[in-house]
């Protein structure tokens, strides 16, 4: 099958973001949910091995628009690098182009990875934008000093202390005065409850709650950056709380690394967005032919 692809200029208040917006094959009747990749981190469209390329692709060909864009100092868009947490305005222009360019969209799914999931939440904090039909969420990224500290000991330090080895060559002095001084910063850091870095992950859990929408979690395995979700999922008030009333569709992705770089884990990613995209948003959801 054979999709339509198409470029667009965004044009918000003081800035112009550069937008590609896959559609589905003319066979194939286009859905009223559309698709917003709001890409985080020092990315561009494209992705990480072209991960959003091919993301954008296949949700078309199943007959969901999608349009991903470039923020301003990324890619094609002029102006300077923000924040994620300043992104609401540049997230609410992208759809405004989007539904402008194609009035068949109605609603939309914001999909992200990493502070890209992150600022999809932020949005729906700030905004309360009622086209926000669900949020698909890879990887969000919520670290502070101390979540990284207990993501560490947790993580790894506490496994280090299971493995004989390690014992045998802390007995032979094969363990550096420095690595020792690190684990007991981990240690007391982990213990610590600070709120330095708490803002922006409070604020992403009242996205969540406010969500009257469909919500898919993808976890990488081997990503530590996913381990400090999860584990403010089971630690932070704000979040447990959360977690408990409002539970997404979760799917934990074996021997992933934060982008799903190996074949067979984005395989893995594409086929579950995809198949969660037609269980919550296509039944009942297509448009007529013209």
């Amino acid at each position: 099958m054979t999709i339509n692809e198409q470029t667009l200029w965004l044009h918000g208040e003081g800035f112009d973001m550069l937008g590609l917006v896959s559609l589905p094959p003319a066979s194939t009747p286009a859905q009223r949910t559309g698709v917003v990749i709001v890409v985080g981190g020092a990315q561009y469209r494209a992705g990480s091995h072209r991960q959003f390329v091919q993301l954008a692709r296949l949700l078309a060909e199943g007959g969901f628009p999608v349009l991903r864009f470039d923020l301003p100092g990324m890619g094609d868009s002029p102006g300077e690098l923000l924040s994620f947490e300043d992104t609401a305005p540049h997230i609410a222009t992208a759809i405004d182009g989007f539904q402008r360019q194609h009035p068949g969209v109605e609603r939309v799914v914001l999909w992200g990875l990493c502070d890209g999931a992150s600022a999809s939440l932020l949005y729906v904090d700030a905004t309360h934008d009622p086209r926000i039909a669900g949020l698909a969420l890879l990887n969000p990224w919520v670290r502070s000093e101390v979540s990284l500290a207990r993501a560490r000991v947790k993580h790894y330090y506490w496994q280090r202390l299971r493995e004989p080895e390690f014992w045998r060559k802390l007995l032979r002095g094969g363990v550096r005065l420095e690595s020792l001084r690190s684990w007991a910063c981990a240690f007391h850091e982990a213990r610590s409850k600070g709120a330095e870095g708490l803002a922006f992950p409070t604020r992403m859990a009242q996205g969540w709650q406010l969500l009257d929408a469909p919500i898919l979690l993808l976890l990488s395995q081997r990503d530590l950056t996913a381990q400090e979700f999860d584990d403010c999922l089971k630690t932070d008030s704000a979040w447990s709380s959360v977690a408990r009333s409002k539970k997404p569709t979760r799917i934990d992705i074996t021997g992933a690394d934060h982008t799903c770089s190996h074949p067979g884990a984005h395989q893995t990613l594409l086929d579950c967005c995809l198949k969660w995209l037609r269980k919550t948003h296509q039944e009942g959801d297509r448009q007529s032919p013209s």
